[in-house]
């Protein structure tokens, strides 16, 4: 039924001059694939609008089962396009994993991501972490407090296990940030040994977002670093507690992006076109007047068909505040940001900082020139064709001039020391200076030979 209504919304569109006026598509059935993410809600507002129809395309939204399977559909071309990690388009085109050529003309979001442990790791935390005047925890929690409870299970001959969602997502970078910036290594990867574990204090695994909180109740992980809904979700089931947001970690960090082939962008220009402008007016939809949407957008997102979580699990972090234990809620506004600071413009610098936790870890075995860096970037992050979707979109009078960042050369500003955990800066037009100053981690000439680093 719902196929049909949109038939007829857009057999009538099709009387109208604007509808007259589109762009020439080379293909308007299309089929994208998502995971069951609260961060996925740019498709889902732009099919529920009607904004994908508005450009003159028919679109199927498909939930996958995890992100591999999501990108090797987008590769074998059974999807046309997919909200995936903004990790994957990169790691695909160096080659790390299943390679392909893939490209992103559409960043989704910022923010969105937290951590979280189980209730019994959060009682021997809590000694070591300072309270606030009303007896609260004070945040942001540093994996400092972690580091005894770590010791204590080694001491018991047993190791410390969390998850995360996939070798090359946000979660896993982020999770080996934090623990790296309280003194806990996270382990390397090598050419030979993939599990990331090579000297490691923490062992990370991967776990599917939908089960990470059956997995942490289980026992199987003491903790997690996955996107909403499902850090709320394990408030709400009283079984974990999220020790720190990734907007704590480092304020308006990038999370997914919108990955199509390269082949599939220069064979369908102004499709690609085309998709960008919907999925620009639902991230659009999605923060205007001060998230007024947000109750509908999580009455969407809240139906089986997308994340299928309670609509109260999903409104705890898409409304503006982010419950860390029953009854301890706090504001933090830009949890979920789509499209405010520039959330949607494929910057460079967002491209680099993802490659070079690559490098810190491993997964780029070897060392990389700073041009280097800015080359896959560029290969990878395409904000010419996101700007020329944005200028079509203000020329129509669908949004405004002043909201996108005409004269930008793809890099952002540094991020100051003050917006991140560890007090580190970084500034993406240095990357190998940025990987000198870490602490923990791979830098200049070094790599993983056997168990060892070596250089």
């Amino acid at each position: 039924m719902k196929n049909l209504l949109f038939g007829l919304a857009a057999s009538t569109a099709l009387l109208s001059p604007a509808f007259a006026e589109m762009l020439q598509l080379e293909k308007d059935e299309l089929t994208f694939g998502f995971i069951k993410l609260t961060d996925m809600a740019p498709l889902a507002v732009a099919y529920e609008k009607g904004y994908f129809l508005d450009e003159g395309l028919f679109v199927t939204l498909e939930a996958q089962a995890n992100w591999k399977v999501l990108l090797d559909g987008v590769i074998d071309g059974q999807l046309d396009g997919a909200h995936m990690l903004a990790g994957q388009p990169l790691a695909a085109t160096i080659g790390f994993g299943t390679e392909a050529h893939i490209i992103t003309p559409f960043s989704m979001d910022l923010n969105g991501n937290g951590i979280t442990v189980s209730n019994e790791v959060w009682e021997k935390m809590l000694p070591h972490i300072p309270k606030m005047d009303d007896g609260r925890p004070q945040h942001p929690i540093s994996a400092e407090a972690l580091a005894p409870v770590v010791e204590e299970f080694k001491a018991e001959g047993k190791p410390f296990n969390m998850g995360m969602v996939f070798p090359v997502s946000t979660h896993n970078y982020e999770l080996r940030y934090w623990l790296a910036a309280g003194g806990l290594h996270p382990g390397y990867y090598s050419e030979q040994n993939i599990s990331g574990q090579i000297d490691a204090d923490v062992f990370l695994s991967v776990t599917p977002p939908p089960q990470m909180p059956a997995t942490l109740e289980a026992g199987t992980i003491h903790g997690y670093c996955v996107g909403e809904p499902w850090n709320q979700q394990a408030v709400f089931k009283g079984i974990g507690v999220p020790v720190i947001t990734d907007y704590q970690l480092w304020k308006n960090n990038p999370e997914k992006v919108f990955g199509i082939t390269a082949e599939f962008a220069e064979e369908n220009p102004n499709t690609t076109l085309a998709l960008t402008k919907a999925l620009i007016r639902a991230a659009q939809w999605l923060d205007e007047n001060d998230n007024a949407n947000r109750p509908e957008a999580v009455e969407i997102l809240s139906r089986s068909e997308y994340v299928g979580a309670d609509y109260e699990v999903i409104a705890n972090s898409m409304t503006g505040f982010f419950e860390f234990e029953k009854g301890d809620k706090r504001d933090i506004p830009d949890f979920n940001v789509f499209f405010r600071h520039n959330a949607t413009y494929p910057f460079y610098s967002d491209a680099i900082w993802y490659l070079t936790q690559m490098r810190r870890w491993g997964q780029i075995s070897e060392p990389k020139a700073d041009s280097w860096y800015d080359e896959v970037a560029k290969s990878v992050y395409k904000p010419e064709i996101y700007l020329e979707a944005a200028r079509m979109l203000v020329d129509e009078g669908l949004a405004d001039e002043a909201d996108f960042p005409w004269d930008s050369d793809g890099y952002k500003a540094p991020t100051p020391a003050e917006d991140i955990i560890d007090g580190i800066p970084y500034d993406g037009r240095a990357p190998n200076a940025y990987l000198d100053s870490l602490p923990i981690g791979l830098k200049g000439e070094q790599r993983v030979v056997g168990t060892e680093v070596e250089g």
